[in-house]
C-alpha cells in the first residue's frame, strides 16, 4: 500500500491580491450578485463602508494552496469536502489574502489527510478558517 507523503504540520502558503474583476468574475459565475458584493452605494454606511468579498470566493483560493501541497507526493487525490468554515473577518476588495493550508491528521489507514487552513488579510488578521478532507488513492 502507497503512503501518504504529506505529514503533519507540512505548510503551504498561497496568496493573492482580490480585485474588483476577480469578485465580479465570481458573482458572474454563480449568480451572487448581492449589493454586498457589487454596490458600493449600498456597503457606504456600513461596519465596513465598501464592499466585501465572497466568502466562497475565500475558500475556492484554497484550492491553489491544496493543489501545491499535492505536488509534493506520488498519490492522486481528491477533496471529500470542508467542515467548520467560519467567517471571522471580512475580505475586502483590495486585501491582500494569503491562504495557510497545514496537514493536522494524517490516516494512513483510511487514507486521508485533514487540513487546517487559515485565510489572513494583509494586516495579518484571520478571515476566514476551516477544515479540508482530502482523500487519496493508489494508481
Amino acid at each position: 500500500m502507497a503512503k501518504i507523503q504529506l505529514n503533519v504540520g507540512d505548510t503551504v502558503t498561497f496568496s493573492k491580491t482580490i480585485s474588483e474583476s476577480d469578485v465580479y468574475l465570481f458573482a458572474g459565475i454563480t449568480g451572487d450578485f448581492h449589493p454586498n458584493h457589487v454596490n458600493e452605494a449600498y456597503r457606504k454606511d456600513s461596519v465596513y463602508g465598501t464592499r466585501i468579498v465572497h466568502g466562497a470566493l475565500g475558500i475556492g483560493f484554497v484550492s491553489a494552496a491544496s493543489s501545491m501541497a499535492l505536488e509534493r507526493q506520488n498519490l492522486r487525490a481528491v477533496s471529500a469536502g470542508y467542515d467548520h468554515i467560519r467567517f471571522l473577518k471580512a475580505i475586502l476588495i483590495g486585501d491582500t489574502i494569503t491562504v495557510q493550508y497545514t496537514i493536522a491528521d494524517k490516516d494512513e489507514e483510511r487514507m486521508k489527510t485533514v487540513v487546517d487552513i487559515q485565510i489572513r488579510n494583509g494586516k495579518g488578521e484571520v478571515c476566514t478558517v476551516a477544515k479540508h478532507i482530502v482523500k487519496y488513492f493508489e494508481d
